[in-house]
């Protein structure tokens, strides 16, 4: 179990998590389902989807996997449409997949082949997950979250492209959050920094990256996905996050400390 005093804060509630197949999505995942929420695996690839969601039902909730491309309309659809007929509804929708940001290099080196799909999986899927599910979050009320990341806030002269989808995420957070707001959801964002298998493809392409990384953490250590970002995804859905709406939680153990 997860949450204050073991509680399964969540119960009977219905999640959807894109790009959980793996890392921070399938740690986010995990969480939720600890927590009693019936979860969605939304992937493109059956081959990290199903073990993702085969997982989380060995341990003994439920998750069922959809296969789901974020950039394509009809997919994030038919993803919604899938939670609701099976568990009867929709509380939390979660927008994690986003394309990988290709080696570290300046805006010198960065073709439109790595720019325009990080577009498409980061800033342009969020308005797609959001129009899916707005109609199924009204009806709870429920909540949306955008993983968004360190980079969105501060910027990054190795991922610009990156730095700056993220921190378009942010403004579609805020701007969700106001319109939303009279309608009782609630729209907030996660800036997380943990070890995913996408993080070691980093430090296989920049070697120092980890240290640097660390060095810079308070903490002295980077994230575990499911043990330190996804209590903050179950906080958020929660009650006990009622109030809060429009906000970006940075979870990197320290490392950026300029909110």
């Amino acid at each position: 179990m997860t949450a204050a005093h073991g509680r399964r804060v969540l119960e009977g509630q219905v999640a959807v998590v894109t790009g959980a197949g793996q890392g921070v999505g399938a740690g986010i995942a995990s969480a939720l389902a600890a927590a009693g929420a019936s979860v969605v695996i939304a992937t493109r690839r059956a081959a990290n989807g199903e073990p993702a969601a085969e997982s989380i039902r060995a341990a003994g909730h439920e998750a069922v996997f959809v296969r789901c491309d974020v950039t394509q309309s009809e997919d994030v659809e038919a993803t919604v449409a899938e939670a609701v007929d099976r568990f009867g509804g929709l509380d939390i929708m979660v927008h994690n997949a986003v394309a990988h940001a290709g080696r570290p290099g300046g805006v010198h080196l960065t073709g439109s082949g790595r720019i325009r799909p990080q577009i498409a999986t980061a800033t342009t899927a969020s308005f797609l997950c959001a129009r899916a599910s707005l109609p199924h979050l009204r009806r709870r009320p429920g909540t949306l979250m955008l993983l968004t990341s360190p980079a969105g806030v501060e910027g990054s002269a190795n991922l610009p492209v990156y730095a700056a989808v993220k921190a378009a995420q942010r403004g579609i957070v805020k701007s969700l959050a106001r319109e939303w707001g009279p309608h009782g959801v609630r729209v907030n964002a996660i800036a997380p920094v943990a070890r995913t298998p996408a993080m070691d493809a980093a430090v296989a392409a920049n070697p120092d990256l980890e240290a640097r990384l660390v060095a810079r953490t308070p903490l002295g250590r980077l994230g575990d996905a499911a043990a330190d970002i996804g209590p903050v995804a179950v906080f958020l859905a929660s009650d006990g996050a009622r109030y809060i709406t429009g906000q970006t939680i940075v979870a990197d153990g320290g490392g950026f400390l300029g909110l």
